[in-house]
């Protein structure tokens, strides 16, 4: 059997574009591989720190991740993610540039996760500033114009540590951060589910489910979606192959 190769590593169909940051990847963040149960290849965009593509809205960085991108396609990635919601407002921009699938963010469920929903029911966003996500983020990851936004801004370890990259962050303290920010957020009776727009809020969405009884979204469940897209499950066609 002859077997045609042309890629330089095979197993990872997705390509996950890192920031440059040093906080603690706990089992769950989107970069700690052991999160996945597939295999992911990761490149880390030097200088796009936490504070830089949040705060600073990735100013002077698209050609980064653009060539990072195309490192990792050429590497042999089918599809390409990133770590950080707030790089939906490069969507187009890298999926025109890359020329492979890319689902930049979480926050590009929410339409779909109101398609859902009862009438009368919505999703709400979950970030991790709500004093930089604009609106423009929102028109780029295609979110209806006055979607409920809760946060963790200001609370007392997540956003900090996070947007920071402090080496050390209070884990119990960023559990309740969340919490804290997703039941101010589900007061509003018309939010039916929560997409949390950080990746980092993934270790923490069981405990957000149970704690507003609403279905909690994620850049987790957003990416064993697009996966499984890129490298579809086999199944057996005939009793033989069972």
């Amino acid at each position: 059997m002859r077997v045609k190769g042309g890629k330089a590593l095979y197993g990872a169909s997705v390509g996950i574009l890192m920031l440059d940051a040093q906080f603690p990847r706990i089992l769950g963040d989107m970069g700690n591989a052991l999160t996945w149960p597939f295999p992911v290849h990761y490149k880390i965009v030097r200088h796009a720190s936490p504070d830089k593509v949040v705060r600073g809205r990735a100013e002077n960085l698209l050609d980064k991740f653009i060539d990072a991108g195309r490192e990792l396609v050429a590497d042999g990635v089918d599809g390409i993610t990133t770590n950080c919601g707030f790089l939906a407002l490069y969507q187009q921009e890298l999926s025109q540039a890359l020329k492979v699938p890319v689902a930049t963010s979480s926050l590009m469920q929410v339409a779909m996760v109101n398609s859902l929903l009862p009438q009368g029911k919505r999703a709400g966003i979950l970030t991790i500033s709500s004093s930089s996500l604009t609106p423009a983020h929102l028109k780029a990851a295609g979110v209806p114009e006055n979607t409920p936004i809760g946060t963790t801004e200001g609370r007392a370890e997540f956003t900090r540590a996070i947007l920071d990259s402090e080496s050390e962050m209070d884990i119990a303290a960023a559990r309740q951060d969340n919490i804290d920010a997703a039941i101010q957020l589900a007061l509003d009776k018309s939010v039916g589910a929560i997409i949390l727009e950080c990746t980092n809020m993934v270790p923490y969405a069981p405990a957000i489910r149970a704690a507003t009884g609403l279905p909690v979204f994620s850049i987790y469940n957003f990416i064993l979606w697009f996966q499984l897209s890129l490298s579809p499950r086999q199944f057996p066609l005939t009793a033989e192959e069972v």
